[in-house]
């Protein structure tokens, strides 16, 4: 019984780590509490899945590493609840509830490991994994256009070039008369970033459930280019709150895309170091 109740949470989880994001980013109430309401019953049904889990094992400590995954994020959403209790801080469960659902959801599948009904479901997830990542990454990448485009244009007016006709009589400049203007390219370039954050959110979980069906199963997830995506979506989420929290704007937040946009350079360079996870021949 401790699986089912902690797939129950595994979903509760899943709604307030949507949830999140808007309360934060957004400031909307509304969402506020269904993130706390939805997260606390996620919580409650996950301390009963643990509660079962050691009472089956007949131990207080927990037994192997999917255990030990539960035990911990746990750990991890007890101390998100005590600091938004004690400070009302509730911004903190941005990285804490997405977190905690990552910890959960391979131990939610099953202590055997998971197969598909057929080979054909397989390759249907295998490309929704693919593509969801692509998307990430495509989207990251035009957020990072955007803000370089915004850097040119910015500094293109800091020139204070003379214009006829709403053309640039500077020769150096002329070129660049097609850019859109400074506040265009700021809402595209975060519209786009909140675009690919789901995406890859999307692509991470059915990775998830991808390494399970494979004979390495939790080894998997020591594989370096799964490391750096994980990585590359903590930096990410850190992004879209710096962002939005700071108010950050204009260049500082150009050199903030330009740094996700390395991570995401280092997560496909991990892809020729990698031995078991790559999209090439072996």
């Amino acid at each position: 019984m401790h699986i089912l109740w902690l797939r129950v949470a595994t979903v509760l989880y899943a709604a307030a780590s949507i949830a999140i994001f808007p309360a934060v980013l957004y400031g909307l109430v509304r969402w506020r509490k269904t993130c706390v309401h939805v997260g606390g019953m996620a919580f409650f049904f996950h301390f009963v899945s643990v509660v079962e889990m050691l009472v089956q094992s007949h131990s207080w400590m927990p037994v192997g590493v999917r255990a030990v995954e539960s035990l911990l994020a746990l750990v991890v959403a007890g101390l998100f609840f005590l600091v938004w209790w004690l400070y009302d801080a509730i911004s903190l469960g941005i990285f804490a509830l997405p977190i905690t659902f990552f910890l959960i959801f391979v131990p939610s599948l099953g202590v055997e490991r998971y197969t598909f009904p057929s080979e054909g479901v397989r390759i249907s997830w295998l490309v929704a994994h693919i593509a969801a990542l692509l998307a990430a990454y495509a989207a990251l990448g035009f957020s990072l256009l955007a803000s370089v485009l915004y850097l040119l244009q910015e500094r293109r007016l800091k020139s204070k070039p003379r214009f006829v006709s709403g053309v640039s009589e500077d020769p150096w400049w002329a070129p660049l008369d097609w850019l859109p203007p400074l506040d265009t390219l700021e809402r595209i370039a975060h519209a786009t970033l909140e675009f690919g954050f789901p995406c890859m959110t999307v692509g991470l979980v059915i990775g998830s459930v991808l390494a399970q069906e494979t004979v390495l199963r939790a080894a998997y997830f020591r594989d370096p280019k799964v490391i750096a995506s994980f990585t590359m979506c903590a930096v990410y989420v850190a992004l879209l709150f710096v962002r939005r929290s700071a108010g950050l704007r204009g260049r500082r937040a150009a050199y903030l895309s330009g740094a996700v946009f390395l991570v995401m350079l280092a997560v496909m360079l991990a892809n020729v170091f990698s031995q078991v996870h790559r999209y090439g021949p072996r």
